[in-house]
Formats: C-alpha cells, sequence, structure tokens
C-alpha cells in the first residue's frame, strides 16, 4: 500500500515519501504550505489512490474538537421529555456522533481529512492529542469507549494562519509543500488540460511566473488560480501573443480577476505600469 499519485494529481517524489512515511508510522500527516497548493486535495487522492472510503472535518473559526468526538443533544431531549416521548429514556439516542466516531468505526478503514486545523482555536490540537494518538475516546453519558477497528490515515492539513503547539507537532509527520516549479507546474497543466496548445502554455507559465515575482503583491496567485486563469484564457481563445510581458507598461495580464484577487495588487500593478510608461520603458 504505497502512494504514488495518481492520473489527476501530480505528486512530487518527496510528497509521496511524505505520505508513505506517515502510513507506515501510523502517524498524522501534517500539510503545511500557501494556499491553493493542493493540500486539501492530496487527502482525495490518497483515497482515490489507495481505494479508501474519505471522511473530511472542515474546520471553521467556532469549531470545537469536542464535536469531531461526539455532541449531546441536551436540548432535545429535555423538548422530548416535555412531550412525553419513549426515546428519552435512552440518552444514545441524543449523542450526535462526530467525524472521528465515524472514522473509527467504518468497515473500512478511511482517510480522515482535518482541514484548515489552524482556523479553529489554539487549544483545538491540544484537545485532539489522546485521541489522535491512542484512537480512541470515552462517551461519558452513555459509558463507552469508542475505540478505532481499523487506523484511519490522517491527513491535517493548515495554512499557518497560527502556530501549533509542540506536543501536537511531536505526533505528526510534517511535510511541507512547496510552490511547483515550471516543470512541475507544466505537468499539472497538462493532466487538467491536455490539449493545451503550446504557445499558449508557454506565454502564460512565463506571465504566471513574472507576476509571482512582483515584490510588495499582498496574495501571490497560486495553483488553482492559474488552472482556472488557463481554463479561462481557452474559452475566450485568447491568442498567446496577447500574453506576452516583455512591455513593462502591459503588466496586467488579460482576465486577471482569476490571479488577482484584492484590489491592492491591482493598484500595484497599475501604479508600476504608470511609472513604466512615465519614464518611456
Amino acid at each position: 500500500m504505497r502512494f504514488t499519485g495518481t492520473d489527476s494529481y501530480v505528486a512530487t517524489e518527496d510528497l509521496m515519501v511524505a505520505v508513505n512515511a506517515a502510513i507506515a508510522l501510523e502517524r498524522p500527516l501534517l500539510v503545511k504550505g500557501e494556499p491553493g497548493t493542493g493540500k486539501t486535495v492530496l487527502a482525495v487522492e490518497i483515497a482515490r489512490a489507495l481505494g479508501r472510503p474519505l471522511i473530511q472535518w472542515h474546520i471553521k473559526s467556532t469549531t470545537k474538537a469536542q464535536q469531531g468526538l461526539y455532541e449531546y443533544d441536551a436540548v432535545s431531549r429535555l423538548r422530548d421529555s416535555q412531550l412525553g416521548e419513549a426515546r428519552v429514556h435512552d440518552i444514545g439516542n441524543y449523542i450526535l456522533r462526530g467525524k472521528l466516531w465515524e472514522a473509527f468505526e467504518a468497515p473500512e478503514a478511511p482517510v480522515l481529512l482535518i482541514d484548515e486545523i489552524d482556523k479553529a482555536d489554539i487549544e483545538f490540537p491540544n484537545d485532539l492529542l489522546l485521541e489522535l494518538d491512542r484512537m480512541e475516546f470515552h462517551v461519558y453519558e452513555t459509558r463507552q469507549t469508542i475505540a478505532a477497528r481499523q487506523r484511519p490515515i490522517v491527513v491535517i492539513t493548515s495554512n499557518n494562519e497560527k502556530e501549533l503547539p509542540d506536543a501536537f507537532l511531536r505526533r505528526c509527520f510534517f511535510h511541507y509543500i512547496r510552490f511547483p516549479d515550471r516543470e512541475t507546474m507544466e505537468r499539472i497543466v497538462d493532466v487538467h488540460y491536455p490539449g493545451l496548445k503550446p504557445a499558449l502554455l508557454r506565454e502564460a507559465m512565463a506571465l504566471f511566473y513574472d507576476l509571482r515575482d512582483v515584490p510588495g503583491l499582498k496574495k501571490k496567485p497560486s495553483t488553482s488560480e492559474l488552472l482556472d486563469w488557463i481554463k479561462l484564457l481557452m474559452v475566450e481563445d485568447i491568442d498567446p501573443e496577447a500574453l506576452r510581458a516583455k512591455d513593462n507598461r502591459k503588466l496586467i495580464p488579460p482576465l486577471c480577476g482569476a490571479l488577482l484577487k484584492n484590489e491592492q495588487d491591482v493598484h500595484l500593478l497599475e501604479r508600476l505600469a504608470f511609472i513604466a510608461r512615465k519614464e518611456g520603458r
């Protein structure tokens, strides 16, 4: 059971090593990298490549670790007791199973994605230490212990919005997805758009990486944004010559809304183009 990428996901050698090492060590794989580099999709592709079910837990700022285990719906039980419902006598009817419970009791070891763990409160990772380490937890209301039938493959993603606790990091196998170089990026584009004209690919890649190199950008365009942009270039049948970035007075690319996601970056390129025109370059 080894992950070697898929026909729709280009995995670098170091990424494949990291995934397989985490599986061999039975440790959660903690994946970091700038947004849009395929961290979330990685878990999807691992599940597809290994033929495993996928369970996804997308973390929000309000998410609590307990929700991944279970929640006790005391309000519903109180309401049912007032209505004289017979089910109120079994407290198990009011236990709502979380994603970890679902993963632990899956008939086949799944891939469990805990997505963007750094969005939650700083205590969130610490609150899952024992459960992810021992692969079990206790349900106090029903006095039962839920243990994993088979250890799931756990993939945890982070955008580095906040530091994760050392105790949590010690229990993970860590991998940072570096931004793809041009050769790897061309392979990624080829997977999604195999019929792309070579001239359009060449000019689009040159403009994309030139744009990422512009100093002062608040948000550099990512892989997913490049793919969206190329799709638009194909739909609009943009001439590759229109993408040539040799003239500094034409810094803003066509259909730039797919690449630039805030007004500060658009204004920055407009100022650079204005300065270039003023200097007569």
